[in-house]
């Protein structure tokens, strides 16, 4: 019997990658200008894949309206093949939840043409998260087809991937990648012969029938594949090639006797996993943190909780989050590309980010006005309850109980000298400026003299008297334009105050002066001889040591301790944004002490302490014919933060980067040496060694990313945007296996920048052939400013999972409570909480069809039973469809995934 060839006509579209967005739309619609009626002219040309992606077809209907009627058609008929996702994101760079958002998004603009191909189709993207099963399962997709990463353990084309939940799907391997049948010969013959060498070369691995993926990168369609089918298939028998849809191969493929692999998919054994995207242009890693931070866990779960349903701002989420779904396509998000592209990607996730922001400030706003009780209110877009720092800006100049006074503020400002043309000027400033007016005067001396009096009041909350003010002294200018005037700006004594509010998840609390609570202890600050600091607060000790920088952790009960953290550590880079690389003929150039330390105490409690490092690096000035050359100065100042209550130190580190062709690391040691990392991707913790696999074309390299959080020996490390992590200061442990697992590490080394000036280098040492394009990218060497945030904490003892750990540092960190001025009058209690989610980590909280949805998932890697109190509903899967019903709680297996669509509260 013959061996099945499935041919798959298609073309892989990276919508911006060496060209901006526009010059690719302009060939995607010569494209589609070209294969739609040659579908619609020969039947024989019988499908045609458009990558999986939606945004393709947006993309080409944004120039060519008219052509969307076609495309219905094609779709209807089974020619044309579209979905599931939006775009081809990367899997590690972005957060589990716009993963979700990307193929919730495809999905629904494919339905609108009569649905989406059946398959999650995942053909290059630098590897594969462990969770991918559980999403594509929860979406109603049984297939998946992968390439980069498939480690040597994955011995066929065809096996079972299986999520740390245990949902499975079938994977198909492309063993030469999407592109495996790009090129086509003139014979059918020819193209015979091709196939024969594709089986030889893959023997056994091969499964089933062959998988000829017809297409490659912007490659157009090839109107001879119907000719050569038909002449290959007339000229001999051992083989029958169809012209198919992927779904339709996927579906007849075999399911027996098939290897299994469990877990996320990071080996470089087959094709180049391309791992340096995860520490290249750390600017859009900030971004992308930043924009998905805002929009899942304040933007979104606020305006859902604190608006009224009927004016959920659906638009401006719509719009927010296709920002940030187009950011997360593998060329963008990598922001391996073109520097035009890497602005346009900064471009989306600010307009994001906005969005989010103003959204945040209207549902506060809505809360507040809600409150009974009128005066400060504290709201906390987390779900689990907090107790945490936040500044207020209070009258008076004696801080309240309990509180840390950071600034005072107020006294009289008198501006002389002034005609009353320039008197106009400085009003309106005035009043721009500082809108709380309380009273203001405008009167006329004997002299002729206009005199202006703004008292200024920060708790006021109108603006009265403004107009009118502006109004008169803008009458009395006109009528004496060069007459003197004297402007006096009164404001009474004010002051910013740190202060510690318990405030519910999800939910909200007044603030009130009262003293810190019997079991904690206040924070501490005080020099130590030769310069340096320490900062205590019971729970943890910081030693900052002046000598080199560095500092040391202890914990309160003398069970855990390290030194030597945040030794910065530069080293030369020979590579470009999706390899780091050695300098050819320097590969050991390193500058790990600074010149110079200045340590000096900035705040010294009750409720925060902090230090600052000032120290100085001699940087070399860039990579030249494979040598460090030259040497910048550079200042590098670091701010350690301690706070009442909290093991965690917070670290940000600040420095105009003026070298270029090198990467800067932070290293932390550990308490104990380890031979594996924890580190979260989306929806799960993943566990890694030492080593990692590597193959011809790509050398091994143990970096690996982490979306918030990482853990080793005993120290949890928590960021924003600083993604990439490797284990170091490696001992011999004995021959490492391809299972992970290797010799002990004494450190983690977190990435702060990593700095090159090619999208794509020829060859070097980790990389021997192009990646893309050998295009130069200046923006890619990061010079200028840069603040770099993450925290450190001790992990206890005692066997709490690394999330249960984690997930509350990472709130502490970068999701601030937020404040508000409650007027007072509404129906709404003092404090409470707008939703409780209790036994799971909330992923999202929205509104669809007028109901509050809630995502969310088992973090610890144990059973557990999620409860939402008070509340009923139904599961739903990621279609939106009703899995069984939700009455108040329910068990989750380990690192599961929910969505459930709740009932309005009777």
């Amino acid at each position: 019997m013959p061996r099945t060839v499935s041919i798959v006509p298609h073309t892989h579209w990276d919508r911006e990658w060496y060209w901006p967005f526009e010059r690719f739309r302009m060939r995607l619609v010569d494209l589609l200008d070209d294969l739609l009626p040659r579908l619609e002219a020969d039947p024989a040309y019988a499908h045609f894949m458009l990558d999986g992606q939606m945004a393709v077809v947006d993309d080409h209907l944004e120039i060519r309206p008219e052509a969307e009627a076609t495309l219905r058609r094609l779709a209807a008929d089974g020619r044309l093949a579209m979905g599931p996702w939006y775009v081809l994101m990367d899997e590690f760079l972005v957060s589990g939840e716009t993963i979700v958002r990307d193929l919730q998004m495809g999905l629904r603009r494919a339905a609108d043409f009569g649905g989406a191909m059946e398959v999650g189709y995942l053909p290059d993207m630098f590897g594969h998260v462990a969770q991918m099963p559980q999403i594509l399962r929860r979406a109603g997709l049984a297939h998946a087809v992968v390439w980069r990463g498939v480690p040597l353990a994955v011995d066929r084309s065809g096996f079972w991937w299986e999520a740390p939940d245990g949902s499975t799907v079938r994977a198909e391997y492309l063993p030469e990648g999407y592109g495996n049948g790009a090129s086509l010969p003139d014979t059918g013959v020819e193209l015979v012969e091709m196939v024969r060498r594709f089986e030889a070369t893959h023997g056994e691995m091969l499964t089933g029938p062959i998988l000829w993926m017809n297409g490659t990168d912007h490659l157009m369609p090839q109107p001879q594949l119907a000719r050569l089918v038909a002449e290959a298939n007339a000229a001999q028998d051992d083989y029958r090639l169809v012209i198919t849809g992927l779904a339709d191969h996927v579906a007849s493929a075999p399911v027996d006797g098939l290897p299994r692999w469990r877990g996320e998919l990071r080996s470089g054994a087959r094709a180049n996993l391309l791992m340096g995207v995860a520490s290249n242009r750390v600017d859009v890693k900030q971004g992308a943190a930043r924009a998905e931070r805002t929009l899942e866990r304040m933007a979104e779960p606020l305006s859902a909780l604190f608006l009224p349903a009927g004016r959920w701002p659906r638009a401006f989420l719509d719009r927010a989050w296709r920002q940030v779904v187009l950011d997360a396509a593998h060329d963008s998000s990598c922001a391996c590309s073109v520097d035009e592209v890497v602005d346009a990607v900064l471009a989306r996730y600010a307009d994001a980010l906005d969005i989010a922001d103003g959204l945040v400030e209207r549902a506060v706003d809505a809360l507040a006005r809600s409150i009974t009780e009128a005066g400060p209110t504290i709201v906390n877009p987390s779900p689990r309850a907090r107790a945490a720092l936040v500044e207020l800006d209070l009258a008076g100049d004696l801080a309240p109980e309990g509180t840390q006074q950071l600034a005072v503020g107020g006294g009289t400002t008198v501006i002389e000298d002034l005609s009353r043309r320039g008197c106009v000027q400085v009003v309106q400033r005035a009043l721009d400026e500082f809108p709380n007016m309380h009273r203001a005067d405008v009167v006329v001396r004997a002299d002729g003299t206009l005199v202006v009096t703004i008292e200024h009041d920060p708790s006021a909350r109108d603006r009265r008297y403004a107009g009118s003010v502006k109004a008169d002294v803008a009458a009395l200018a006109e009528a004496d334009p060069d007459g003197s005037a004297v402007v006096m700006i009164t404001a009474p004594p004010s002051q910013r105050v740190l202060a510690r509010v318990e405030v519910p998840g999800l939910g909200w609390a007044p603030w009130k002066a009262a003293p810190l609570p019997s079991d904690i202890e206040p924070v501490t600050a005080s020099p130590t001889d030769g310069g340096g600091a320490i900062v205590a607060n019971g729970v943890v000790t910081l030693t900052v040591d002046p000598g080199d920088g560095t500092f040391a952790l202890a914990d309160g009960v003398g069970a855990r301790s390290t030194t030597g953290l945040g030794r910065l550590v530069d080293d030369g880079d020979g590579g470009d944004t999706y390899n780091w690389s050695p300098p050819a003929l320097d590969p050991a150039s390193t500058v790990d002490r600074p010149d110079t330390v200045a340590v000096r105490i900035v705040e010294e409690g009750p409720l925060r302490g902090l230090v600052e490092v000032r120290s100085t690096l001699r940087i070399p000035e860039a990579v030249v014919d494979g040598r460090r050359v030259g040497a910048v100065r550079t200042e590098v100042v670091t701010t350690l933060g301690v706070r009442a209550g909290s093991p965690l130190v917070t670290v940000t580190t600040e420095l105009d980067n003026r070298s270029r062709d090198h990467r800067l690391r932070t290293w932390l040691p550990l308490p104990e040496r380890a031979v594996t990392s924890e580190a979260e991707c989306a929806f799960a913790v993943v566990e890694r060694g030492t080593v990692a696999e590597g193959g011809p074309t790509e050398r091994p390299l143990p970096t690996y990313p982490s979306r918030r959080f990482v853990g080793a020996g005993g120290l949890v490390v928590v960021h924003e945007g600083l993604l990439e992590y490797e284990l170091v200061d490696l001992a011999p442990a004995g021959r490492a296996d391809t299972a992970g697992t290797g010799p002990s590490a004494g450190a983690l080394a977190l990435t702060l920048l990593r700095c090159t000036g090619m999208l794509s280098n020829g060859p070097m040492s980790m990389r021997p052939l192009p990646a893309g394009p050998e295009v130069a990218t200046a923006g890619a060497q990061l010079e200028g400013r840069h603040v770099l945030r993450y925290g450190v904490a001790l992990r206890p003892d005692d066997g709490t999972a690394l999330a249960s750990v984690a997930l509350p540092l990472v709130d502490e960190l970068s999701l601030p409570l937020l404040t508000a001025w409650a007027p007072g009058g509404g129906h709404l209690p003092a404090a409470g909480s707008a939703l409780v989610v209790e036994g799971a980590e909330v992923s999202a909280v929205l509104r669809e069809d007028g109901h509050l949805v809630l995502r969310a998932f088992e973090a610890t890697g144990s059973p557990a039973t999620m409860r939402v109190p008070g509340r009923t509903g139904t599961v739903v899967d990621l279609r939106g469809a009703t899995l069984a019903p939700f009455t108040g709680e329910l068990t989750l297996g380990p690192w599961e995934i929910v969505t459930v669509r709740l009932d309005e509260p009777a």
